[in-house]
């Protein structure tokens, strides 16, 4: 250590020894009383070569006046002790050489000696890297600062120091709260969802409003974003500030920003439904449309399948290929087409809009009616195991939702568990206190008919179940799901006044809670009778058709016109007037779409039926059932065709209206 007598003994000259960092003493004089292996090597001289002789010529001769004199640590109170923000200074070695360092300092009383403890570090590798990536910064329009793994600024570009009105050699070693004092995101990379391994940047955060501050101790609202970049040294958060002062909050950034500073529980599950329920609004936004389009191409695919199907009757075997490969790529463009009103049902299932059969149930009849299917879906590999109260409550929904939740779940279970394992559905009668309802803004307190569906799979990741009922997303490959499975289930249990839970974890599995509010009616099928599936009528009833989209209103007509109906067409209120004037009581039935500009389905309805006494009545629509609704048509005994549909789909509810 050196030839003389190191103040504080023998244990402190060997914890010096061990230390890895170079460490020098220095009194109030500026004059080295110690120092270790490591810093006689940084500097190129032996211990004895330094002790007893000034620091200024190691480190910039500005050392005792900024830092002794200056008072940048307490010298008059050394009792007590004090550490300061590292420094940063030019060092110089014994051959002449210079390398930048930075200095952690302390002051003590040693022997009764005033002594001043300096670690020091050779950053020369760090400063190369901090130089690429200080060109970034200062490439970049606005405010950016560069903040270490500690949380202190390491570099700022010129922006910065106009945007905040310091200057770069007062924000170095400061901590980003001196600029942003509200809670912020921790720029940190080690920690959260997203971590970095090796070189390279990414993306950890969106802009986000904060309030910034000033160096005159004014605050205005800023933006950051935060990207990082690995270095040897650790990783550097890059944060981009922007004065956003300018703009004006609407009602909604308010709101976001407030979800961004309650943390709590409630504001999560509000934010969630809020999402998914706008995601819903534009899926019942275009349904219409959709599903007129759909309607058009399913049935004209029909008809030209039809034709061409009949022509191959017409020619010999050996001249028949061409007409066989053209009847193939029309099966394709069908099942596309039926793909599709599958995607659009499943779509409107989870944003709540599907029109649904509702009827009071016992969830264990429903289960033991799908337990085959459940089976026969999720493979011998897979044992399903169910069980349930004999006492349980009943709930009203529809039979048909509730058997999709069944096997929607049981087909994530099976790919969850490729080499085999444990479903189990299992049902219960629970009762919800106001505790629990007061986290979850979709319930009410009371009683509740509970559906767990527990697998013993793969599991998923905090980040994975965040996003699980999101529409779309997914972790199966792209040919293995749509992610509108959990989505589906979500959207059904909203609209059924539920809650479901999801509860997973990495190699144990997955569990998903399902809530449905209980009912004291008796179960009973209010079903309404299935139409009949016929093949052709030719009874020749006369049929008026009402829909303002010409592609449907073609394919409708065109459809009964070939099984025998008579077709009255008419694209709105006034043209079906127009139509029935001089047939009378000729007229059986009104077909009429539900939503029309002008006169809604159920005007013309009405109106019809008052130049019509006791004509039926059939309705049509690609519309959610919340829109459906507001235009005063769903109702006991109403008969609904829902868009997009076939040919015996249109058959059936024809004959099923026409005989009721």
């Amino acid at each position: 250590m050196s030839n003389g007598r190191v103040p504080g003994g023998a244990r402190f000259a060997t914890f010096l020894e061990m230390v890895p960092d170079a460490i020098v003493g220095v009194d109030a004089e500026g004059v080295i009383a110690f120092v270790n292996p490591e810093a006689a090597r940084l500097f190129g001289y032996s211990c004895e070569e330094l002790v007893n002789k000034p620091i200024d010529p190691l480190l910039s001769p500005s050392f005792r006046a900024s830092v002794l004199r200056q008072g940048r640590f307490s010298v008059r109170d050394p009792d007590r002790g004090s550490r300061v923000a590292p420094t940063h200074l030019i060092a110089h070695r014994k051959d002449g050489s210079t390398f930048p360092s930075e200095l952690l300092m302390t002051s003590t009383r040693m022997a009764g000696r005033l002594i001043v403890v300096a670690a020091l570090r050779d950053i020369s590798a760090r400063e190369r890297e901090n130089a690429s990536f200080r060109g970034v910064l200062e490439a970049a329009d606005d405010a950016s600062i560069a903040v270490d793994r500690g949380g202190l600024i390491a570099l700022v570009n010129e922006e910065a120091e106009e945007l905040f009105g310091y200057t770069s050699s007062e924000l170095i070693d400061q901590p980003l709260e001196v600029l942003v004092p509200q809670p912020r995101p921790r720029p940190s990379v080690q920690k959260g969802s997203r971590q970095i391994h090796g070189k390279g940047t990414v993306q950890t955060g969106p802009g986000a409003p904060l309030e910034g501050r000033r160096k005159d101790g004014s605050e205005f609202p800023v933006e950051i974003s935060l990207s990082a970049i690995e270095t040897d040294e650790g990783p550097l958060v890059s944060a981009a500030i922007r004065d956003a002062s300018d703009r004006v909050e609407t009602r909604r950034e308010q709101g976001r920003a407030e979800v961004q500073r309650e943390r709590d529980v409630l504001e999560s599950r509000l934010h969630q439904s809020h999402r998914l329920e706008s995601l819903g609004q534009l899926a019942g936004g275009v349904a219409h449309d959709f599903n007129n389009l759909l309607a058009a191409i399913l049935n004209y695919v029909g008809f030209v399948s039809e034709e061409v199907s009949a022509e191959l009757e017409t020619r010999p075997v050996d001249a028949r290929a061409r007409l066989t490969a053209v009847l193939s790529d029309v099966a394709q463009i069908a099942a596309a087409a039926d793909r599709a009103a599958g995607l659009t049902h499943q779509l409107l299932a989870f944003a709540r809009r599907e029109v649904r059969n509702l009827e009071v149930l016992d969830i264990n009849d429903v289960v033991a009616e799908v337990e085959s299917l459940l089976r026969r879906t999720i493979g011998e590999h897979v044992e399903l195991i169910t069980r349930g109260p004999r006492a349980l409550k009943a709930v009203r929904a529809d039979r048909g939702q509730i058997e999709q939740i069944l096997l929607n779940l049981a087909v994530n279970a099976r790919d969850a568990m490729p080499n085999g394992g444990i479903l189990t559905v299992a049902t219960g009668n629970v009762t919800v206190d106001k505790e629990f309802a007061a986290t979850h803004p979709l319930v009410e307190a009371g009683s509740y008919v509970r559906l767990r569906v527990t697998d013993t799979g793969a599991g998923m990741d905090t980040e994975t179940l965040e996003r699980a009922f999101e529409p779309f997303f997914s972790t199966k490959p792209k040919d293995k799901g749509t992610g509108l499975g959990l989505a589906t289930v979500y959207g059904i249990v909203s609209q059924t006044a539920g809650v479901v839970e999801l509860s997973s974890e990495v190699g144990v599995g997955t569990s998903v809670t399902i809530l449905l509010p209980s009912v004291t009616t008796a179960v009973t099928d209010t079903k309404p009778d299935r139409p009949r599936r016929i093949s052709r009528h030719t009874a020749g009833e006369t049929v008026l058709v009402v829909e303002d989209e010409e592609l449907v209103l073609d394919v409708a007509s065109r459809i009964l016109t070939s099984n025998g109906y008579h077709v009255l067409r008419a694209r709105s209120g006034a043209e079906a007037l127009n139509a029935i004037a001089g047939h009378g009581d000729r007229v059986d039935l009104l077909l009429t779409d539900v939503v029309m500009p002008g006169a809604t389905g159920k005007e013309v309805a009405e109106t019809v039926s008052e130049e019509c006494p006791g004509i039926r009545v059939l309705f049509m629509s690609g519309y959610p059932e919340s829109v459906i609704a507001s235009q005063g048509v769903i109702a006991q005994g109403i008969r609904l065709l829902s868009k997009p549909f076939k040919a015996p789909d249109l058959l059936a509810h024809v004959r099923a209206s026409l005989d009721a």
